[in-house]
């Protein structure tokens, strides 16, 4: 064993391959350390054969499209994240244009980085747009509105491109219900690192919103996710590691990456009481579904 596998930011070792693969439904390559091609061969060595990679901002959207034309185990969703949109109108966009201008702020700075994630989701290889939604956590009073603006436009190029949603709801989960059920959700709607509890899991098992559950389903603290874990219907299940963020336990801490999944997947058959090839062979089934590939 290397001296440093205790090491917090140490790569957790390889976990035993699943038997049905799975895909990652929502992960950020281009947060991770290594190339795209080490992390796709990392995880197919352990049953993780597709990846969506997740845009947050504009460029971060180009760099998803981008890397799913180039890549078939890659799909591709883009969007502007909740709090990007309180940036770019009450602060600076930083210059996020293709050709390298640098683009206003505002309403109007709003509206051109909209328009970009407009352009991107009518590609084959972009799947979803998202990661969208609200985040109250970490957005104040102030960027309410800019939020809910984007969020709704957001919604409106999913219908039109026919593409599916994928939401970020932090301490937002009312606003968010509201939200959909004013603007009509998509017809394939993903809460993306699902953090209600079991009985907003009804309200979303209702609706038809698929549930995706990432390394944190795992803390010793979150028996909230558990519980709503085992009220979600099984064809409404997804899995995702957020990485390299929410790495599961126990890893808690390092770095974490989509060959991580088999984790995630083990500690979900266990709250479930399920056997893991069955519980993989749904998620696998339910992501395939969700992002229309």
């Amino acid at each position: 064993m290397p001296s440093n596998a205790s090491d917090k930011n140490a790569a957790p070792p390889l976990p035993e391959p699943l038997r049905v693969p799975v895909t990652d439904s929502h992960t950020h390559l281009d947060m991770q350390s290594g190339t795209v091609q080490e992390a796709l061969a990392k995880a197919a060595s352990v049953g993780v054969t597709t990846v969506v990679q997740v845009g947050c901002d504009v460029r971060g959207s180009q760099w998803a499209a981008d890397t799913a034309a180039a890549h078939d185990a890659v799909h591709a969703a883009v969007a502007l994240h909740p709090n990007e949109a309180p940036r770019i109108v009450h602060g600076d966009p930083d210059g996020w244009s293709r050709q390298g201008a640098r683009e206003p702020g505002g309403d109007a700075g709003l509206d051109a980085a909209l328009a970009e994630i407009d352009r991107l989701a009518a590609l084959p290889h972009v799947k979803a747009v998202g990661e969208t939604g609200l985040d109250h956590f970490r957005t104040g009073p102030d960027g309410k509105a800019a939020q809910e603006r984007s969020f709704r436009a957001h919604i409106e190029i999913a219908k039109r491109h026919g593409k599916a949603l994928v939401i970020h709801d932090r301490d937002a989960h009312a606003d968010v219900l509201r939200v959909l059920k004013e603007e009509g959700a998509p017809e394939r709607t993903v809460f993306h690192c699902y953090s209600g509890d079991a009985e907003m899991a009804e309200i979303c098992a209702r609706a038809g919103y698929y549930m995706s559950f990432a390394g944190n389903v795992t803390f010793k603290n979150a028996q909230n996710l558990r519980d709503a874990l085992a009220a979600a219907p099984l064809e409404l299940v997804l899995v995702e590691t957020d990485a390299p963020f929410l790495t599961p336990v126990p890893y808690r801490g390092r770095p974490n990456a989509p060959y991580l999944i088999p984790v995630t997947v083990r500690a979900m058959a266990a709250v479930r009481g399920i056997e893991e090839d069955t519980l993989a062979a749904a998620l696998g089934s339910n992501t395939a579904t969700a992002f229309g590939y």
